[in-house]
């Protein structure tokens, strides 16, 4: 069977490929083979630049041919690769025999034997990984987010007067205003993303144990730590992690990723906000011609974006927590383990794109229904009371809050009648009551 999207296992592979087929190129079988390839290259040469008296002829005039192998990477090789590694049963050394035959191509065949020269396959996993989650960041996810981030901040500017009846406890509260409710969530992920800002792309390279064993006992003049550091932040633009075991300690990856949880998290937040005010009447949602809403009843247009978007968001966020908890720990020098997870680091990101993208979806079709608003605002004017028995206490006028809990903290209705007589009755000046009358639902809104 040839897989397509209507009979992969994963939604991310089938449903929802259109919406995250963007991160193919970082977090697929394909996409990781090349990106060994590129750490085994670039070494290859970092080695060639010391110069290792061994690779003193190797002409630089060759690099760029180097370099070709993985900027010209295609499908074919990736198989290519996979093929051998049906005979060797290691990936990494699969990408290094690859690389070998690459070499007695190009007339390279006696250098040959420094790819790969000192590494333990972790060094090429533990760069190449965090590589390919850096870019993927910043080419794919940055973009989505910053997309997400605009479309609110065009509503705060939009909604930036509509009055809104406020909930706490899911009761009538003090008046707000409905762009300035936006703005709170777009203040949260800014202060969010300024922390992913701070967070390295770390990579281990030290060989086996992370001590460059080999690297020393076969020249032991060279600054070993040195070169590591200079390769992986000069050539690959990493932070080197030293020291470390066989494997990277991962700690700043799962700051990555608590970080991206907590972003989801705050757009989990938006999406039941936004659906409930849809279910409050406060949004009607654009409809599309020949859309239907529910197989049963023709009438419902439901705010399935911002469902599904939760929905995604909370698998993303299941991963991420389980990535960043496991990753940070490892048996002795290492296990496993960390292979075996860091497969899945695709996932997460891709049920990231699809809930940010649902999120955007649902945004667009937000159709605002002002008189809803203002009803809503009509018809609890008891929530100026808080108003009024401020003013009093600047007045020093005797128990005001009491004296507003006894009108308002019933079950009758209260309204802007009610009030108007309430304020005749306080012994202020008229100007006190002058000011006590202009107070109203909608423009008690603070600033």
């Amino acid at each position: 069977m040839s897989l397509s999207t209507l009979n992969a296992i994963s939604p991310i592979d089938g449903r929802y490929r259109n919406k995250a087929n963007a991160l193919a190129p970082y977090f697929s079988e394909e996409a990781l083979i090349k990106y060994r390839v590129l750490v085994e290259i670039e070494y290859f040469i970092a080695l060639c630049e010391i110069p290792l008296p061994q690779l003193e002829n190797v002409d630089s005039a060759i690099f760029e041919d180097l370099r070709a192998i993985y900027k010209n990477f295609t499908a074919e090789d990736a198989t290519a690769i996979k093929d051998i590694e049906k005979v060797t049963n290691h990936d990494v050394k699969a990408v290094e025999y690859f690389i070998k035959e690459k070499f007695d191509a190009l007339g390279l065949s006696e250098f040959k034997e420094f790819i790969h020269f000192g590494l333990t396959s972790q060094d090429i996993n533990n760069t190449a990984i965090p590589l390919s989650i850096k870019e993927a960041m910043n080419d794919v996810y940055v973009p989505e987010y910053l997309t997400v981030l605009n479309k609110l901040k065009e509503l705060v500017t939009e909604w930036a007067s509509v009055s809104m009846l406020a909930r706490t406890h899911g009761q009538p509260a003090s008046p707000t205003r409905l762009g300035k409710e936006i703005d709170v969530f777009v203040v949260r992920l800014q202060e969010q993303f300024n922390l992913l800002n701070d967070i390295p792309s770390a990579a281990k390279f030290g060989g086996a144990t992370g001590n460059f064993n080999a690297h020393h006992v076969a020249y032991p003049n060279i600054d070993w730590k040195a070169f590591g550091s200079k390769f992986v932040q000069e050539k690959l633009g990493l932070q080197h992690s030293f020291p470390t075991t066989q494997i990277e300690h991962y700690d700043h990856m799962a700051a990555l990723f608590d970080t991206l949880k907590r972003i989801n998290t705050i757009i989990i937040d938006l999406d039941r906000d936004i659906w409930t005010y849809v279910a409050m009447d406060y949004f009607k949602q654009k409809i599309k011609k020949g859309e239907v809403g529910s197989s049963a009843m023709p009438h419902k247009v439901n705010p399935i974006d911002f469902e599904n978007s939760e929905g995604n968001l909370g698998i993303a966020n299941a991963i991420f927590e389980h990535l960043a908890a496991k990753l940070p720990i490892s048996r002795l020098q290492r296990d496993l383990t960390d292979s075996t997870v860091l497969r899945n680091v695709g996932v997460p990101f891709g049920h990231t794109l699809i809930g940010f993208k649902s999120t955007l979806k649902g945004l667009n079709k937000l159709l605002l229904n002002e008189s809803k608003f203002a009803e809503d605002l009509e018809n609890n004017w008891a929530v100026v009371a808080e108003a009024i028995q401020t003013i009093l206490r600047r007045e020093g006028y005797p128990n005001p809050y009491e004296a507003l809990k006894g009108l308002t903290r019933t079950n009758e209705k209260i309204n802007q009648n009610s009030i108007s007589n309430f304020i005749d009755t306080l012994e202020v000046s008229d100007e006190i009551k002058t000011e006590l009358k202009a107070i109203t639902p909608s423009n008690y809104t603070g600033i």
